[in-house]
């Protein structure tokens, strides 16, 4: 990325030991002052739960990088913490993770997405904050143990025809450092809705993989209480409705997004599934 930006004018990342917020953060370093965030960062100790320690932490940015935990259980309250914190702080521009079709009333965890992207344009509104707001799509590096070579075998609890519109997160991190690079003058009321330049189906990927390598992948759907068992026995009883939710609809609906508006953020075209293949 061919960007300037001015010294001395921080960028907040909230989240920022999460697998998003770090590569966010990583896409960023050399480019701006980044302040990686988290309630054990040494600099700035925050605690998304109590709002303590935010306003601080904003304090001397221009930016704000909000990216929730994965499946909270009330996203919007942490959500308005943070608006409150950043707008108190002096912060000109918050740029919100949210994710494609927010507005998926059987998704209960996009349901709140929706319900905090609602509450970010009502703040701007009555407190001036600007706003950008980025709805990737699935991240093909949710399958990076199969793409590189790791695991030979997957199970996933929902069709394996199900269509997804793949998504790198080199991409998304990418399109975020632009935004909070070029600011609110240029992105601020902007809602990007970021999909993969293909749509496949996690058929279609296994078969991409052992084409292109010449390994033998094993695949297979199973149901959503097996998977359950096997992966999620350490989540909170709210985050496993919230996941087997998800999993649910992804088993009779395809989950798409164009890859134009990636494009046209990246300024070539999105990372193809194949160049993540080792």
């Amino acid at each position: 990325m061919a960007l300037t930006f001015s010294r001395g004018t921080d960028i907040a990342i909230l989240g920022a030991t999460g697998k998003t917020g770090r590569a966010v953060a990583d896409a960023l370093d050399g480019i701006a002052l980044v302040r990686r965030l988290s309630r054990s960062a040494p600099d700035y100790p925050v605690d998304l739960e109590t709002g303590e320690g935010l306003t601080e932490a904003f304090t001397g940015c221009r930016g704000v990088y909000f990216i929730a935990p994965n499946v909270h259980p009330d996203e919007p309250a942490l959500v308005l913490r943070a608006l409150d914190a950043a707008a108190s702080a002096g912060v000109d521009h918050v740029v919100y993770h949210s994710v494609a079709w927010p507005y998926s009333p059987r998704m209960p965890h996009h349901m709140d997405k929706a319900r905090c992207e609602e509450a970010l344009r009502a703040f701007s509104s009555e407190r001036g904050l600007r706003w950008t707001i980025l709805q990737p799509c699935a991240y093909a590096q949710n399958f990076e143990a199969v793409l590189d070579g790791t695991v030979a075998d997957l199970a996933v609890p929902y069709s394996l025809d199900t269509t997804f519109s793949f998504i790198s997160l080199d991409d998304v991190a990418e399109v975020a450092a632009r935004i909070l690079v070029e600011g609110a003058d240029i992105h601020h009321g902007s809602t990007y809705e970021l999909g993969g330049p293909e749509m496949l189906s996690v058929k279609d990927l296994i078969r991409l993989v052992e084409t292109m390598t010449g390994r033998a992948v094993s695949v297979k759907s199973i149901g959503v209480d097996e998977w359950m068992s096997l992966h999620g026995t350490g989540l909170s009883s709210d985050a496993q409705q919230r996941l087997s939710a998800m999993f649910e609809y992804y088993n009779g609906r395809d989950f798409l997004a164009s890859g134009v508006v990636t494009a046209a953020l990246l300024g070539r075209s999105p990372t193809p599934i194949r160049a993540l293949i080792r």
